[in-house]
């Protein structure tokens, strides 16, 4: 009844080779040497052989003649108890700096002066400084699948879910903020004390904490997981179409099992309730990468029939990394204004009719999957500029989308049960405007709460509103333009943050 985590895989970045002959040093009283943990290979590759191109000397080794070591995402105890185990001690003339010295010496062509503020944010010795080296926001950490505190994170997340069931959302972001600052660090705890200079962890996260360290678990998580409003909840929340004020509603009606719910003659299920009870067994089933890559084919085959010049993408959990997901959500872009309000509805009929076909010929689908569209909820856009900027965010925007459920021929086996060879998987399609796909793109990326927290960073950090379709400049009274995430990233005066290490 109630699903075990998903098993995680790190995704691996492709090495980017470097080609060219020796180039000349211009600076030779600097030595660089860039830290590969948490910037990854490829990353330290390629700005390596930046460097060495303007004339900087880069030694892939930490020896005796580097000067200035440079370090991305890192917290600073960690960082400085690698260096001191590597016999690194920072001199007069040896340094610890931040990413953004690089950058701002690669901008100058030229070794910029240390800048101490930039320096004490995240690359200090600890003794030098006691604020916290690890960020209050998503947006500044970067965090990958590789969970290293899971015990704690589950804990957590289970109190912050029983709040969000009783409507304590306030208390529940604050449990979620704590597990997403420990999924951010590069290694387990080891014990309490290392929590103190963690932000957003509060009391009484630390004191789940202190319990698991003591006891192995949380009597308190326990409890709500034994809890038969808690379990109730879960179980009526988890149909495709039914939130938390129904859950809570039939709950209190005394019903306790989906028999009692279909039973009750009181009771009216919408459209896509009904589709999430006929179809529960498949869409409660995780969707694995092979099969969001099988239905991007039927996506792909679907659209580019409508609009050739059309392109398809993955978003959310699998563009973040992940192997296996509840839906597979993608975002369409057109490329001239207004044909992403016409383009949905065209790959909805075109699911209907001749694209089974052409799959069918292709073996992409069985015969028995020829009639493909289970389900299907399409939403017209209601996008207006005229309307923003909005000081209060809505979960949902107001671009073209539609809800679907549809066929998926299976890879391995038939289900002997149900007499088919296929499953019902649920996918999310949305269309925004040409110039507004970057905002779109970002947000649909997600996760939930790196993109709360970068609303939270714009707005208290940078004077500035962000949402699905737009950032507002308060100061300028402007809309801000945006072609990729990138451009988005650089208006807030952030570091990019590639989708992989979004799993806040």
């Amino acid at each position: 009844m109630f699903p075990t985590a998903l098993p995680t895989r790190k995704r691996r970045r492709p090495e980017v080779a470097f080609v060219g002959g020796r180039e000349e040093v211009k600076f030779r009283d600097v030595t660089l040497f860039l830290v590969e943990r948490r910037m990854g290979k490829s990353r330290r590759n390629f700005l390596s052989n930046l460097a060495r191109s303007k004339g900087f000397c880069v030694d892939d080794a930490l020896s005796a003649d580097v000067t200035h070591v440079v370090s991305e995402g890192n917290a600073a105890q960690e960082l400085w108890s690698w260096l001191e185990e590597q016999g690194f001690r920072e001199t007069r003339d040896k340094h610890v700096l931040h990413i953004s010295w690089f950058t701002e010496s690669m901008s100058a062509g030229r070794p910029v002066p240390k800048n101490p503020v930039v320096e004490q944010r995240s690359c200090a010795h600890p003794s030098a400084t006691p604020e916290s080296a690890v960020s209050q926001y998503a947006c500044q950490r970067r965090t990958t699948l590789d969970n290293h505190n899971k015990i704690f994170t589950d804990a957590l997340e289970v109190l912050a879910e029983n709040l969000e069931f009783c409507g304590n959302l306030g208390q529940s972001l604050a449990f979620r903020r704590a597990a997403s600052v420990l999924k951010s660090l590069p290694a387990a705890l080891r014990h309490l004390q290392e929590t103190q200079r963690l932000p957003c962890l509060g009391e009484h996260s630390r004191a789940i904490i202190e319990e698991i360290f003591e006891c192995g678990s949380s009597s308190r998580v326990e409890e709500i997981l034994n809890d038969e409003r808690y379990r109730t909840m879960k179980l009526f929340s988890s149909v495709f179409g039914v939130g938390p004020k129904t859950s809570e509603n039939w709950f209190f009606r005394g019903l306790r099992t989906f028999e009692q719910v279909l039973s009750e003659p009181s009771i009216r299920l919408n459209r896509m309730q009904t589709a999430g009870f006929l179809f529960y067994e498949d869409i409660s089933n995780p969707v694995s990468r092979t099969e969001a890559n099988a239905l991007k084919i039927l996506v792909e085959e679907a659209v580019i029939c409508v609009n050739p010049s059309a392109t398809v993408s993955i978003t959310g959990g699998f563009s973040r990394g992940k192997e296996f997901g509840h839906d597979v959500d993608f975002i369409i872009k057109t490329p001239e204004a207004g044909q992403e309000d016409v383009i949905l509805p065209a790959v909805i009929e075109r699911f209907k009719s001749q694209v089974q076909k052409r799959l069918f010929q292709q073996k992409v689908l069985s015969e028995d999957c020829l009639n493909i569209l289970l389900y299907s909820d399409f939403q017209e856009s209601t996008f207006d500029l005229r309307q923003l900027p909005t000081h209060c965010f809505e979960a949902m925007d107001h671009f073209s989308k539609c809800f679907l459920i549809i066929k998926l021929k299976r890879e391995q086996e038939t289900d002997a049960r149900a007499g088919r060879d296929w499953r019902a998987v649920r996918v999310d399609l949305v269309a925004p405007p040409l110039e507004r796909f970057a905002y779109a793109l970002l947000g649909w990326t997600g996760s939930t709460l790196f993109g709360r927290d970068l609303r939270r960073f714009a707005r208290l950090e940078r004077g500035k509103l962000l949402d699905n379709h737009a950032l507002y400049d308060k100061a300028t009274n402007t809309f801000l333009p945006a072609n990729t995430e990138e451009d988005i990233f650089a208006h807030l005066g952030l570091e990019y943050i590639e989708p992989w290490q979004r799993n806040a």
